[in-house]
Order: C-alpha cells, then structure tokens, then sequence
C-alpha cells in the first residue's frame, strides 16, 4: 500500500476518532488525540488489512512556544504489507499518554526514554523508571527550556583527571 491509500483507508475507517490524516514527504502520517491513541494503536496492530505489526519507534519533539507543548511521534511498520506510519499526539505539559508496551514489548524502553528526555509520563507502564540517567537527576535534558550547562547534584567536578591535566590550569580551556 501507498502513502495515499494508507490514508485514505485509516480516514474511511476511524471517522471516529477525529483523525487528521496527512501524506507528508512520501510519508502516511496521522494525527489522533491523545484521548483515542490506544485505542487507534490496538486496531492499527490487530487489524489484518493494516497489520502494523512493528513497532519502529517513539520519540517527542518539544514545540516550547506552543499549546500543547509536546508532540510524541510514533513509527510503524507493517512487515506483511511493507508499509509504514507515522502517528502523532500532542500533549500539553503534565498530561499522560497510554503505554503501548500491552502492544508491542519493546516500547517498555522507548517510553522510559522519552520520560527520561522530556518528562512525558505514560500511563500504565509497567516500570516508569529513568533509563538513560540517574534517579536523582534534576530535570529532562531534551526539553528547550534546560540549561545545557546546569550542575546535577551527583556530579563531582572530575577535572583533573590526571597529573599531566593538572598542570594546565595556565591553558584557556573552553567547557560548555
């Protein structure tokens, strides 16, 4: 199937779930509320015409400026139709998204990443727990609004590291 027809087939089939269904760059792409995201997830996966049976990807892009402020972005793929999808939601800042990890077991990482990088929580996860970074770890590094050079509480200053480092305290060393 064919971007247009990927389209065309979710818009005839979920009129019920106030998708905005879109070809971008040769891409299906589908905008759903976060309200009809499981929803719309479990009938993409279970449905034989559709079959979207690989979960690619998930990530979050951070729109500062906006109302709502994140958008998490989805990727599928359908290894029985070779077709792929791309799904998005917007979520305002301190709302959660359902977990897809009852879906697809991969998504358990992917989702405590993006927690991990942009604080969006997901509802119904299994283990929502920080993976890339340590527990005590103040903030989401991804987000606009961080600080790219905030001190955390755990992290000593590890300059020197060696005698030869500590000897160029004369040297101009620039460290964001």
């Amino acid at each position: 199937m064919i971007a247009d027809e990927i389209v065309n087939k979710l818009n005839d089939r979920f009129t019920d779930l106030g998708l905005e269904c879109k070809v971008d760059k040769g891409h299906a792409v589908a905008i759903v509320p976060v309200d009809n995201l499981a929803g719309l997830l479990k009938s993409l996966k279970t449905e034989d015409e559709l079959g979207f049976n690989f979960f690619m990807d998930i990530t979050a892009v951070d729109w500062q400026e906006r109302e709502p402020r994140f958008e998490v972005v989805y990727h599928l793929y359908s290894t029985e139709h070779n077709h792929r999808l791309r799904i998005k939601t917007n979520v305002k800042e301190g709302q959660d998204v359902p977990t897809s990890t009852g879906l697809w077991s991969i998504a358990d990482w992917m989702e405590r990443e993006v927690w991990d990088m942009y604080g969006i929580r997901f509802s119904g996860h299994p283990n929502m727990k920080r993976l890339l970074l340590y527990e005590e770890f103040k903030g989401h590094p991804l987000r606009k609004d961080y600080p790219y050079d905030k001190q955390q509480p755990l992290v000593e200053p590890t300059w020197p590291v060696r005698e030869t480092q500590a000897k160029m305290d004369d040297v101009k060393i620039h460290r964001p």
